[in-house]
Parts: C-alpha cells; sequence; structure tokens
C-alpha cells in the first residue's frame, strides 16, 4: 500500500481568484513520483479555527498532509496559529528560527517579523542545516510558505523522505473516441483491478482522441494490463505506446 497524502492549501487571494494556485500541482506531481498517492487537495481562506479543523481532520485521514499558505510577518498570515489550535498546542517562538532572524535582520528586526520565527509547540524543523527557514512539521502535517520558488526549493530538500515504491506508467495514444473504447477499458478494469487507469480526451491533436493511461507499482501486473488491452484493441486504432 502506498502513503497517502492530503494537500491543504490556505489564502484568501486564491478563493479570490488574485493569486493561480501553482503549488497544489507542483506537489501533486512530485508526491506522484516519489510513489505517495495523493487523495485530496482543498482550498480553504486564512482562518484560524478552520485551517485548525481541516488540519487535524486530514492528518487523521492521511499519513501525510502538506498546507501551503498563510507563513509570513502579515496579518493574514495565520497557518501557524491555526494548525497550533487544531492539534491543541500553543504558538511559540522557536530560539533557533528567533536567532536566525536576528542575525538576518539586525536591528530592523520588529514583532512581525518575528512572527515568522513562531511554531505550534512540539514542532520539528526539518532541512535546518540547508534553508534558511527551515520546515515546519507538526506530526504528519508538513507547513510550506506559498510562495511557489520557496515551496519547492524547501521541499526539494526533504523530498526523499517521503519516497516510496514507484508507480510505473504507460501512455496509449488511441484515434478513437471515448465512447467507443468505453466497454474496453471496462473489461480490462474487471481483469486487472489493481490497476490505476485514466482515460482522457483530446480536441486539437489531428492524430489521436483519446490518451488512456495505465498505471501500477508492479511492473509485471503493469505489463500484463497493458498487453491486454492491446490485445482487445483494434491494432488501427493504436497510435503510440509510451
Amino acid at each position: 500500500m502506498s502513503k497517502t497524502a492530503g494537500i491543504i492549501i490556505i489564502g484568501n487571494e486564491v478563493l479570490s481568484g488574485k493569486t493561480q494556485d501553482i503549488n497544489s500541482t507542483f506537489l501533486c506531481r512530485e508526491l506522484r513520483l516519489l510513489g505517495v498517492d495523493v487523495q485530496r487537495v482543498t482550498v480553504i481562506p486564512d482562518e484560524r479555527e478552520l485551517i485548525g479543523r481541516t488540519a487535524a481532520r486530514f492528518s487523521a485521514s492521511w499519513d501525510l498532509v502538506f498546507t501551503t499558505g498563510g507563513v509570513g510577518p502579515t496579518h493574514d498570515d495565520v497557518t501557524i496559529e491555526g494548525i497550533a489550535l487544531g492539534f491543541g498546542v500553543k504558538a511559540v517562538i522557536d530560539p533557533g528560527l528567533e536567532r536566525r532572524l536576528s542575525q538576518r535582520y539586525g536591528d530592523d528586526i520588529n514583532p512581525a517579523r518575528l512572527r515568522m520565527a513562531m511554531v505550534p509547540e512540539g514542532a520539528e524543523l526539518l532541512g535546518a542545516g540547508a534553508l534558511f527557514a527551515p520546515v515546519v512539521r507538526m506530526k504528519n502535517v508538513y507547513i510550506f510558505a506559498g510562495v511557489p520558488r520557496i515551496l519547492q526549493d524547501r521541499f526539494n530538500a526533504i523530498k526523499e523522505r517521503f519516497r516510496e515504491e514507484p508507480y510505473h506508467l504507460r501512455n496509449i495514444y488511441i484515434k478513437d473516441g471515448e465512447g467507443v473504447i468505453a466497454g474496453t477499458l471496462n473489461d480490462l478494469l474487471e481483469r486487472f483491478p489493481e490497476i490505476l487507469l485514466g482515460s482522457y480526451p483530446v480536441l486539437d491533436h489531428p492524430d489521436y482522441k483519446v490518451k488512456v493511461t495505465v498505471e501500477s507499482k508492479s511492473g509485471e501486473y503493469l505489463d500484463q494490463a497493458v498487453a491486454s488491452l492491446l490485445e482487445e484493441l483494434p491494432p488501427a486504432a493504436i497510435l503510440r505506446v509510451e
């Protein structure tokens, strides 16, 4: 069984359309490559109580939880406080983060900037040696900033801790439409119930109409399923297999 994951995107700016969320796309893609099964993505506003309830619920539901957004010095950066509230602990100043911030800002340090040193009580800091601002882990919840470049740098610094047995993937490009091949795909799932099967219509490509993806953590099982599917499809309907 793969580890499962849930992703919480936090920010009024995403819900209002002012900012486009690309963090969930990045995390879903990278976690898939690491063999982790992402099962839920949700977007919520900058509200302490809601952040806390959502983080606690996700923590109980999935092996790994990733939050992005709401980490910083301004009034709407309430993710740390919200997650602390959700786990029934205080939000406290981490001495190591406080020292780093003081060294960076010197006489310009102020209460707003010190908010960036807050963590839920009992949290662990990851990547402390490689990152100016380490990732905060509270139980199985990993707390990231919402700025995509910062999130990506921090995730890449710690991603190997999430690695599982990888998914094996085959892409099949088919000239017939979904209505023609739907029955064949349904039959394939009955014969190979453990595969992950995707069917995606393509409207703007002259050579094929559907991209079918077949995934499994067993390369042998995947090969058997793909071979079975190719036997059932008319040879003229298959553009290519990757």
